[in-house]
């Protein structure tokens, strides 16, 4: 059976999935819980420097997007960072690293810009035995106007100044955890890069409002009658992490940066997939929020049957399989042709891939009295919207066509002469270049 270990930076833990720094790793008991249910590691929430106590609202602190089916697709949450004392939580941390030896435990840790407030806070957090820190430059709301998280986060200067804080004054894995609220995702994993960091981690909240409540007119959730952005999280974000993932790992220099991928990992695919594209382990937030800790099964079952299936035997062999097939759209292949096919055996003549062709797209499909739809092949631009609008999943395909066959559209053999738009003659670099 595939071998679900995992090694990041020295951190070994008996799968690759870990919670991240959320409501769910606030406290003793909830960390307990998730390991005792089989979780391979945690980022426990972010901890504050002694000062002036952390104080959250006392009212909703999430907002909600929905599917159809009230799956929940996004979380936007308005809460800070922990707002226990920074004693206890360490007293916390030590006994269950102590009791779980095996588990990866990382501080994740917010303080002001200042080496001083780093310089204490750090010998305390690495008596805990905690494996590491995680450095918390992503949240983007309440703490960002304090000068912290997402503040800090967009300015790679201040993120390589404050990471080679870290490295001076403590001696395990430093994890940058960057934001999404920000360009350019290289720039700041260069800067962490370039200050000594071990790894980032990415991506931390979207900065959001997710709905407005059309009687009071305040943003949801609503504290009494106002309310404010908070970070957006959830399956919704996924495509957005993977996106910034990809870009670090292809980075000319970043490449090869170890990277902890986050957002959206709801099931063993969205592991797999974040994996593929260069991360060495998950982590893992609002599914656990909404399904709860036993989620864990599936998400181990999962990618060890596939991983046998597959015929990997460890976890290692994924990582960065996918990286190279991550190219700019100047350099994709335009040889390639499809055709979109429908399966009439399988059609429920619902008609929906013929109004999203007819109506917005290239008026590719046909539809005859007896509802009968079917491609036109000389239309047809292989855009796959029939496919993606389509409820019966596998019903409409997209067909590549054989190199030499003549495309009903153009008129032309499959393989034109120019690849790619690189060397394309109306692209005006082209020109330029020649």
């Amino acid at each position: 059976m595939a071998d679900l270990k995992s090694n990041f930076l020295g951190i070994e833990s008996p799968n690759p999935y870990w919670l991240a720094s959320a409501p769910p790793t606030d406290k003793e008991y909830n960390v307990r819980r998730a390991f005792e249910a089989g979780w391979g590691g945690v980022v426990w929430k972010t901890l504050g420097s002694e000062g002036p106590p952390v104080v959250n609202v006392n009212g909703p602190r999430y907002g909600a997007i929905y599917g159809a089916d009230r799956r929940l697709l996004g979380l936007n949450n308005i809460e800070l960072i922990t707002d226990r004392p920074l004693e206890v939580n360490l007293e916390e941390m030590a006994r269950v690293k102590a009791d779980y030896p095996d588990r990866a435990l990382i501080a994740s840790i917010m303080v002001p810009c200042e080496e001083e407030a780093w310089k204490a806070i750090l010998p305390r957090v690495a008596e805990t035995g905690a494996d590491g820190i995680e450095l918390n430059f992503g949240c983007p709301h309440g703490m960002s106007e304090r000068g912290m998280g997402a503040a800090v986060g967009q300015v790679p200067e201040y993120i390589e100044m404050v990471t080679r804080w870290c490295k001076k004054y403590y001696d395990r894995p430093v994890i940058v955890k960057l934001t999404p609220n920000i360009t350019d995702i290289r720039k700041p994993a260069e800067a962490a890069k370039n200050g000594g960091a071990d790894a980032v981690s990415l991506i931390n909240t979207i900065n959001s409002i997710t709905s407005v409540n059309l009687d009071s007119f305040s943003p949801e959730p609503s504290i009494d009658g106002k309310g404010s952005h908070g970070g957006y999280c959830g399956p919704a974000v996924k495509p957005i992490a993977l996106s910034m993932v990809s870009e670090i790992s292809r980075g000319q220099a970043t490449n090869g940066m170890p990277i902890s991928g986050i957002g959206g990992v709801t099931t063993w695919r969205d592991a797999a997939e974040f994996m593929a594209l260069g991360c060495g382990n998950v982590q893992v937030c609002t599914a656990a929020m909404t399904y709860g800790f036993k989620i864990i099964d599936e998400l181990t079952a999962g990618l060890s049957k596939w991983m046998d299936e597959k015929g990997y035997q460890d976890v290692s062999e994924i990582v960065g399989l996918a990286v190279p097939n991550v190219t700019d759209w100047q350099y994709l292949n335009l040889n390639y042709v499809a055709k979109a096919k429908i399966d009439q055996d399988q059609c429920i003549k619902c008609g929906r891939c013929y109004a999203a062709c007819e109506d917005t797209s290239h008026q590719a499909i046909s539809m005859s009295e007896e509802r009968v739809f079917e491609v036109m092949d000389d239309e047809c631009v292989a855009c796959n919207l029939c496919v993606d609008v389509c409820p019966v999943e596998g019903c409409i395909s997209m067909v590549p066509m054989d190199a030499g066959e003549i495309d009903p559209r153009t008129g032309q053999e499959v393989q034109p002469e120019y690849s790619n738009w690189t060397t394309h003659p109306n692209n005006p670099m082209a020109k330029a270049a020649e």
